[in-house]
């Protein structure tokens, strides 16, 4: 049994989390935190998250919640988790993180930890379909070559605060790797005004809000007659849980190396 730790347990992220390891088998859920001041501390994991009471009480405390843990779970935002690494890679906790918006930093400090001995998967998102979609540009982008200009557009729900989404990111960064471009110096984050017409040496980011779109992410390529779009929606937050569960039974595999990962090394997509 892998026993796990569920960061933000009673956010809309954290309760599919908990739903997800609760069913699993291989896991068992050790631990459940929550943000200071939270009317859900001392409240049963289980109940909050819409099954049966668990005996594990949210809390605020996390080096209570992370004494008899193998691994966490992280899904919150970028200045929670940054202040979490230091703490869970002083205990030996190894860790699966989907945060977004992390900094060079804060996945240096990641990689750090990893060199000394954790074993931590990180990605901007753990959908099993993203990340083929990932494996996808990476392959199509120097196929379809320099005649294609590659654009990316995403959307998400009104109340995300963060822009681009770190999928999106993702995204420019592999398809910029692809084709030799400088992801920082070469993506234009939309355009307006008399900014002169495109030039063969730029990735387009655009970034859309509104609703409660869970998750929407397009790549276009397009050329003189033609264009090609590779499209993926999610319509439920159940598919990042699920894939941050296999996440988890992969670095839990008894004969894993300590190392940093992604989903393309949980999904065997390298």
């Amino acid at each position: 049994m892998i026993k796990t730790v569920v960061i933000g347990a009673a956010g809309r992220m954290g309760r599919m989390l908990l739903t997800q390891v609760l069913n699993t088998p291989e896991l068992k859920l050790v631990g459940a935190t929550e943000i200071p001041g939270s009317p859900f501390i001392g409240q049963d994991a289980g109940i909050v998250s819409g099954n049966a009471a668990t005996g594990v009480a949210i809390t605020d405390n996390i080096d209570a919640a992370l004494s008899n843990a193998d691994v966490l779970i992280d899904f919150t935002i970028a200045s929670a988790t940054r202040a979490l690494i230091p703490i869970a890679g002083a205990k030996g906790i190894n860790m699966v993180i989907g945060t977004t918006a992390l900094t060079a930093e804060d996945k240096a400090a990641l990689a750090d930890w990893a060199k000394k001995g954790l074993k931590i998967v990180c990605a901007p998102n753990m959908s099993v379909g993203v990340n083929l979609l990932f494996a996808l540009c990476a392959k199509v982008a120097p196929l379809l070559g320099a005649d294609y200009d590659i654009e990316i557009v995403e959307m998400h729900h009104n109340k995300k605060k963060d822009a681009p989404s770190g999928t999106a990111e993702r995204l420019g960064e592999i398809l910029a790797a692809a084709t030799g471009l400088d992801y920082e110096k070469d993506t234009r984050h939309g355009r307006v005004g008399m900014v002169g017409a495109r030039t063969r040496h730029e990735i387009g980011m655009h970034s859309l809000r509104g609703g409660d779109v869970v998750g929407d992410h397009t790549v276009i390529f397009a050329t003189e007659g033609e264009r090609v779009e590779l499209t993926h929606k999610a319509s439920s937050r159940e598919c990042f849980a699920k894939g941050a569960i296999r996440a988890v039974k992969y670095i839990g595999a008894p004969d894993r190396q300590p190392g940093l990962y992604d989903m393309q090394d949980v999904l065997g997509l390298k």
